[in-house]
């Protein structure tokens, strides 16, 4: 299920070539779905805000065969639509109430400085995503939802079963996760405690209106999907950093330099190769200039639109990583289906990378300009080891 590959064919995320931000065009999908790709950032801004695109009826469309279960799924948050993803939504926003992610905050960057003291503790050489990239996000997913008895190496399998494309996916082992993230929602509802699942669920309960479906979905999302995007950013932005700015390093241990860089390559480096997400007009709708068709499929391109040179015109990654963006950041979506767990990634990345650099200064990759060993057979992408000295 989880695959490991290097070489010229698979280049770091950060090099990955993007359509341009054109006016929208014709385009036809994976699966042969014609479509309108559409690039620029206003363009993108505008589908992913404007109720008249919708989710509606594209959990299997585009992929030609790729979806994974978090996607493809019609009980995921990602699929729902409307109203029935408004009183989702609205569920979760009661239990991520901002009360609720301040009071996180310290143990986050606690659980984030024991990763780094013991990888410091452990000395060079080193494999960044063994001792670190991995075992940092695990331990904030475990404290946040209270995750009884799961390892590690057991959420990795369930969440790679869950991120995983429908050739590779392992129906046996989902069916795991879901049966325990049922009995999660029964005993934290039983017993409710501080964590994110108890405010999930006493949120449910209140409204009386959410399918126990949904909720373990959403429970699944959240640790799995939520804690493998962590690493995999993550990882990726010490791929950059270490291999292409490695001078800009020790810069990172100003508390403000991070938070800006933490933007920055949050904006530029993708999680995955997938760069497309679906929408459907459910009315006829100009697009800028270009008059969409009602029930025409339309792909929009989130990293093309990040690299918009007439909304960002400094160069992109090139520029000083310092430097705050020209407009926000298109990296967790817009509109309805902003990224839950935005809030946890920029928090997490930010705390990581300044504390990081802060305890060792001299870190450096172990065999520069060499190929990266990716995981694969998922929606995102990420290396499977870094190794590194100091």
């Amino acid at each position: 299920m989880t695959s490991a590959a290097a070489g010229p064919a698979l280049p770091p995320l950060h090099r990955l070539p993007f359509a341009p931000a054109l006016p929208p065009r014709p385009t036809t999908l994976a699966d042969g779905t014609p479509a309108w790709l559409v690039t620029r950032y206003r363009d993108v801004r505008k589908v992913l805000t404007d109720a008249r695109f919708t989710r509606d009826g594209l959990h299997a469309v585009g992929s030609g065969g790729g979806n994974a279960e978090v996607t493809g799924n019609p009980a995921s948050i990602f699929n729902l639509n409307g109203a029935d993803h408004r009183r989702l939504r609205l569920t979760v926003q009661r239990a991520f109430t901002p009360r609720a992610v301040e009071s996180w905050r310290p143990w986050v960057a606690e659980a984030v400085q024991r990763a780094v003291d013991d990888l410091a503790a452990g000395g060079p050489p080193a494999d960044l995503v063994a001792a670190f990239t991995r075992p940092a996000p695990f331990a904030v997913t475990s404290r946040l939802m209270a995750l009884d008895g799961v390892d590690e190496a057991r959420l990795h399998r369930w969440s790679q079963a869950l991120l995983a494309e429908d050739d590779q996916q392992d129906a046996a082992t989902v069916n795991e996760f879901t049966t325990y993230a049922a009995e999660l929602i029964a005993r934290r509802r039983r017993a409710p405690g501080g964590d994110l699942v108890s405010g999930l669920v006493r949120a449910a309960d209140e409204d009386g209106g959410i399918p126990e479906t949904w909720l373990v979905y959403l429970v699944c999302g959240l640790a799995g999907s939520g804690n493998e995007s962590v690493t995999g950013t993550l990882g990726n932005a010490l791929v950059y950093l270490l291999g292409d700015r490695p001078s800009c390093w020790p810069r990172l241990a100003d508390p403000a330099v991070a938070e800006r860089a933490t933007e920055r390559l949050l904006h530029h480096i993708p999680l995955g190769d997938d760069d497309a997400t679906t929408r459907r007009a459910a009315e006829a709708v100009e697009l800028g200039g270009v008059p969409i068709p009602a029930g025409a499929v339309v792909a929009v391109s989130l990293n093309s639109a990040n690299r918009d040179g007439a909304v960002f015109p400094d160069g992109g990654l090139e520029a000083d990583l310092a430097a705050p963006l020209a407009a926000p950041t298109l990296a967790f979506s817009a509109g309805p289906h902003y990224c839950l767990g935005a809030w946890r990634v920029r928090l997490e990345m930010c705390e990581a990378l300044r504390r990081l650099a802060t305890a060792l200064p001299g870190l450096r990759l172990a065999h520069p300009g060499s190929a990266v060993t990716w995981q694969l057979g998922g929606t995102t992408r990420s290396p499977s080891s870094l190794p590194v000295l100091w």
